[in-house]
């Protein structure tokens, strides 16, 4: 069946497209808005997936009532994804072989896990996506005395920390030489590290997996180190790729994500993209993809007038800012900062901490656990690229 041309079609079941279609109607876009996704509930929030939902404090993330659809008449297509595009043609094909006509498509899929592909096909072994995954490990947490997360990225920390509160025992494996160490460096990964030890959590760094063993279900996860830790529960926390295996051949450039121009224009006519999947070009001419949501509503507000031919009157948020909750402790980090940089450990009671980034003698960015006011009041100082010297001195 091919559907006539649809307005603006949405490909994506999140934040991204929920506030892409809200940022049309708040432009007084009249067309037709279509969101398409392979999921059966309404777009709902992900954060959320590893903390309140994994532990039973939250089962409705739902972005917006089923009214909010209804009043700003936009269309869901649950259930079924985009399977392919056509660029020039101007359609998208789903999985139930439907093809919608667009005028402008907006992607919007953000990611998808990754796996370890040499693990056994095993009950017990979950990743953390979908609102599904979150009750899977939850339902086998119930039953589970033992569990083992693997991958210290924010994913696997907040999973290990919910896991714990739910009064499993837990091991945090980790290749690198501390949780987060990829992110946020050795030093600042060592802090958090020491955040779940005090929690009870046993953390494995600079080790792997070597074998995963059960019967039917999972039962042993074994390390490089020789180890073998037994487990009733696997949570693979190995990081997340964009969703984009759907465009392959579409003409649609793609380079870790969607690449895309400093509005969110893609190499293809009339094809947009935004959120996680999206790689943007930044401010200096470099190209950022940035995996929170925090960036998403300052994309949709920059992206929407240039679908509508308009001066966009927004940018992307500069510097960017995101935060993981892990027990008591929000930790928050605010502009850029990478594993490379040097940091400057300013406070540290041995709980909370505050840390400065500094990359070529200005503040790149700055990681706070506990420290919200000293986080935020960076803000100014970050997009002006004050000197670090002042930083440390004022």
């Amino acid at each position: 069946m091919v559907v006539p041309d649809n307005g603006i079609v949405i490909v994506g079941g999140g934040l991204a497209a929920v506030r892409t279609a809200e940022e049309l109607r708040r432009a007084e876009y009249a067309g037709p808005i279509t969101i398409v996704s392979d999921e059966t509930r309404p777009p709902y929030d992900r954060p959320p997936l590893t903390k309140e939902v994994l532990r039973g404090e939250r089962d409705d993330t739902t972005l917006e009532p089923p009214e909010f659809y209804a009043q700003h008449d936009i269309s869901l297509r649950l259930g079924c994804g985009a399977r392919s595009v056509d660029t020039a043609a101007q359609q998208v094909t789903l999985a139930d072989g439907t093809v919608l006509g667009y005028d402008h498509l907006v992607i919007a899929t953000g990611l998808v896990p990754r796996r370890i592909p040499s693990l056994p096909d095993l009950d017990g072994i979950r990743v953390i996506r979908s609102f599904e995954d979150s009750l899977a490990v939850r339902d086998d947490a119930a039953g589970a005395g033992r569990a083992v997360v693997i991958g210290a990225g924010f994913i696997g920390c907040e999973a290990a920390a919910s896991l714990r509160k739910l009064g499993l025992e837990v091991v945090l494996v980790e290749p690198q030489p501390a949780p987060l160490a990829a992110v946020l460096g050795e030093q600042i990964g060592e802090l958090v590290a020491r955040l779940h030890r005090a929690n009870g959590v046993d953390v494995r760094s600079g080790v792997g997996v070597a074998e995963v063993r059960g019967a039917g279900r999972v039962q042993t996860v074994v390390l490089t180190d020789g180890t073998e830790l037994s487990a009733d529960v696997v949570v693979l926390g190995v990081g997340s790729t964009p969703a984009t295996e759907w465009l392959e051949g579409s003409g649609v450039e793609l380079d870790n994500g969607v690449v895309c121009d400093a509005t969110g224009r893609t190499s293809a006519p009339r094809v947009w993209a935004v959120g996680d999947v999206a790689f943007w070009r930044g401010r200096e001419g470099h190209q950022v993809r940035v995996e929170h949501w925090s960036n998403v509503v300052a994309q949709a507000r920059t992206m929407v007038p240039n679908i509508l031919g308009r001066e966009s009157l927004h940018d992307v948020a500069v510097p960017a800012y995101f935060w993981s909750d892990q027990y008591d402790v929000k930790i928050q980090c605010l502009g850029e900062p990478e594993a490379t940089d040097t940091v400057h450990l300013v406070e540290d009671d041995g709980h909370k901490f505050l840390a400065y980034y500094e990359r070529n003698g200005v503040l790149a960015g700055v990681v706070g656990a506990g420290r919200p006011g000293k986080v935020m009041g960076a803000r100014g100082k970050i997009a002006t690229g004050a000197p670090i010297s002042e930083v440390l001195t004022g």
